[in-house]
């Protein structure tokens, strides 16, 4: 039976082996890091903290970095109200003042005449020449039309004529253009037959004299 001891020899030496290199290096007991504070740092040393930290986790409101510095917001520019309303308040009157023109345009008086004269070249006309006979027709100023003919003394009479009268305009000119023809005296008779919007007559007399 061999001894169990060891023998003592110069060439061969049992180390123990520590308990650490079976389960490791001793473990340091671990160490609770806040985040909330500020960490010392060897050779660095903050002068301040500016604003609030965040802070993560369940349970945790996160929270924006307060400015350095209070922020001024604006206040909204009050509407002028006052002004506006004027504004609609002069539109609609334009717009009032236009429709109630229009209106009266339309539905305002009719045509009216006032007077009706008729005039020539006191002379007469030179030998073989036409008179020009001149109807004046003053109205209301209201547009419309006037219906006339003219009549001759020698028997003529025209068809019905027409004379369209603008609104504002108060004056209607109307012309007869007689042509005479050969040596002689002729007294002449022009008249204006007015036929609508009312029946107006009025007439010129003159000489026609062409010696030979």
């Amino acid at each position: 039976m061999s001894d169990a001891r060891v023998p003592e020899d110069d060439d061969y030496s049992a180390t123990v082996l520590g308990s650490h290199w079976i389960s490791g290096p001793p473990q340091r007991p671990a160490e609770t890091k806040r985040f909330d504070t500020p960490q010392a740092v060897s050779g660095a040393v903050p002068d301040r903290i500016e604003g609030s930290l965040l802070r993560f986790g369940p349970g945790v409101t996160a929270q924006m970095p307060g400015a350095p510095f209070p922020v001024a917001v604006a206040p909204a520019p009050r509407r002028r109200r006052g002004a506006a309303l004027r504004r609609y308040a002069l539109a609609a009157v334009v717009l009032a003042a236009v429709l109630a023109y229009l209106g009266w345009q339309r539905l305002g008086p009719a045509l009216e005449v006032r007077e009706v004269s008729v005039s020539t070249d006191p002379k007469g006309p030179a030998c073989d020449t036409a008179a020009d006979v001149v109807a004046l027709v003053r109205t209301n100023g209201r547009p419309g039309t006037l219906t006339y003919r003219w009549v001759r003394s020698d028997g003529t009479r025209s068809d019905p004529l027409t004379e369209r009268v603008p609104s504002g305009r108060k004056e209607a000119t109307l012309h007869l253009l007689w042509t005479f023809q050969g040596t002689g005296t002729y007294p002449a008779r022009a008249e204006l037959e007015l036929i609508s919007p009312a029946r107006r007559t009025a007439a010129v007399e003159f000489t026609y004299r062409c010696r030979p």
